[in-house]
C-alpha cells in the first residue's frame, strides 16, 4: 500500500477528515490554495481549513462533521497521512456501507478485519449510483411479486457483496 505525506496526498486520493474545532492555524502555514483553502502539515497528518470538500480538483475528501455543518461554510478538518487511499487504483479497497432506513449508500475503506465484498474505487462509485436509482424510483419493482422494501432489501444485500450485476440479480429475483 503506498505512503501518502505533504508531498503526494492531494493526487487521486480518498479520505475522510474529522472537524476539528480547536485548532488555531498558525500564520505561516505550509500551503494554500489558489480556491483560498489553508494546508498545516504535521508528522501525523495535515489540517485543512476550507469551505468546499468532496470532490476536492482530482481527489474525494469527505468531512466528517458535526449535525450543524452547511455547504460554504469553512470548516477545519484533520486526516492521518495513513488516512488517505489511491482512487485511481484498480486494488479492491472499498466497500458500499448501505443504510436502508435512510434510503443512503456510502463508500467505506476496508478495515483489516472486514468480512465485507471489496471493490475498486470506480466499482463502488458505479454501484452506489445504481443503489441510489433503487432507492429513489419504484418502476423497476412492478414486475415482482415481492414487496417493494423487501425486494430492495435482497437486492441491494446481494450488489454490495459479489460481483454480480444488477441485471444478474434482478432476474434472479422473478
Amino acid at each position: 500500500m503506498k505512503t501518502y505525506n505533504k508531498t503526494n496526498f492531494f493526487k487521486h486520493t480518498f479520505c475522510e477528515f474529522q472537524q476539528v474545532d480547536d485548532f488555531q492555524f498558525p500564520e505561516n502555514t505550509n500551503y494554500k490554495s489558489k480556491s483560498e483553502s489553508m494546508y498545516f502539515y504535521t508528522d501525523e497528518g495535515v489540517y485543512r481549513k476550507s469551505n468546499h470538500w468532496g470532490r476536492v480538483a482530482n481527489c474525494r475528501w469527505k468531512l466528517i462533521v458535526a449535525d450543524n455543518y452547511k455547504n460554504q461554510n469553512i470548516v477545519i478538518g484533520f486526516a492521518k497521512w495513513s488516512d488517505f487511499y489511491p482512487i485511481n487504483s484498480k486494488e479492491k479497497i472499498f466497500l458500499i456501507d448501505v443504510n436502508f432506513e435512510n434510503k443512503t449508500a456510502k463508500l467505506q475503506h476496508k478495515n483489516n478485519d472486514t468480512t465485507n465484498h471489496l471493490f475498486s474505487f470506480s466499482e463502488v462509485q458505479q454501484r452506489i449510483k445504481q443503489i441510489t436509482h433503487l432507492f429513489k424510483d419504484d418502476k423497476w419493482a412492478k414486475y415482482f411479486d415481492l414487496e417493494i422494501e423487501e425486494l430492495r432489501f435482497k437486492v441491494i444485500t446481494e450488489f454490495i457483496n459479489s460481483n454480480k450485476t444488477l441485471q444478474e440479480i434482478k432476474r434472479m429475483q422473478k
